[in-house]
């Protein structure tokens, strides 16, 4: 009987990277899941309170859809347990019925940055880790191993207090091949892209108006394209460029990768899209420290899922962690 797989999803950059990596384990059983949480939380869920984390309807219906479209096999909150190895993209919520599971965490991309927050919920661990955002990513230590995209990234998540040993750099996909983005059909070239970070949504603060006078500076006479964030409020964020950058596009929609691979210059705040600038060696502003940012550029490897479907298919077929 064929070993199963738990596929635990989350926005599309994390479900389309699950998918990926299921392609290169099709010796064993698979099921997908939106992300999900539990108890109090899921009341919340219902209540549309959670909107801007994965778990928001929002994202959950537009994972579900895919997951759908794709034909992929779905086993919604994981009720058809036991499964004998998870794949999730999040650990900062551990999900109440694949706790003690073996389990592989795949890094999503950047990390939120270390807010007041994130040094209280690291102090108070009784609080929940998803207080801070994805800034405490790894520090479950709930997994059997930790995939990331870099050796900039292992560094970097040793220093938050992951455990070395659990670490594996095997690349990230969806950030693992960036020059395949130029391949593509968008139909502009050479302009200033500004990608929005979803600050507001998360309850942290932003200085919108300072972003987008920002980006019209940088443009100048160039054309100028704003990329929003899939959990924006869209009214709201294309009424602000308007008022303050007449005459630039909006996409709420569309593949941001693919914008950024024609566009001169990337702006943006706190969002993974910079690591795609980066790869990608286009002029690329962030609000994190640019040169720490090229030390943690993933790997170009163009084999990340491979790899990542590698470690799990060691986990599956060691007796040591039975």
């Amino acid at each position: 009987m064929k070993k199963k797989i738990f596929f635990i999803c989350g926005s599309m950059n994390q479900t389309t990277q699950m998918h990926q990596i299921a392609r290169h384990l099709d010796n064993y059983d698979h099921a997908f899941s939106p992300f999900y949480v539990d108890g109090f939380d899921e009341i919340l869920r219902r209540l549309g309170m959670i909107e801007f984390t994965v778990a928001g309807n929002k994202l959950s219906n537009r994972c579900r859809d895919y997951l759908q479209n794709q034909g992929l096999p779905m086993d919604e909150r994981g009720r058809n347990r036991p499964y004998d190895l998870v794949v999730t993209c999040s650990d900062v919520y551990l999900q109440k019925n694949i706790k003690g599971d073996r389990m592989v965490l795949v890094q999503e991309g950047i990390t939120d940055p270390e807010s007041m927050m994130f040094h209280l919920v690291n102090r108070f661990r009784f609080l929940p880790l998803w207080f801070a955002g994805n800034a405490l990513t790894g520090l479950s230590d709930a997994y059997q191993a930790f995939c990331v995209a870099s050796e900039g990234y292992r560094d970097f998540f040793i220093k938050k207090g992951v455990h070395a040993e659990k670490i594996v750099v095997t690349g990230i996909p969806n950030f693992d091949k960036c020059r395949e983005y130029s391949s593509n059909t968008f139909p502009y070239k050479d302009y200033v892209l500004a990608c929005t970070s979803a600050l507001r949504e998360t309850l942290q603060y932003e200085n919108r108006k300072a972003f987008i006078e920002k980006a019209v500076k940088i443009a100048g006479s160039r054309r100028l394209i704003f990329k929003l964030h899939p959990s924006e409020k869209v009214r709201r964020a294309t009424l602000e460029i308007n008022q303050y950058a007449p005459g630039a596009m909006v996409f709420s929609t569309g593949n941001a990768e693919e914008m950024i691979a024609n566009c001169d210059v990337l702006i943006t705040r706190f969002s993974s899209t910079a690591l795609v600038g980066l790869a990608l060696g286009k002029e690329t502003h962030s609000d994190f420290n640019m040169e720490e940012m090229r030390r943690l550029t993933p790997v170009q490897n163009g084999s990340a899922a491979l790899n990542i479907a590698n470690v799990c298919r060691r986990l599956l077929e060691s007796e040591d962690l039975c």
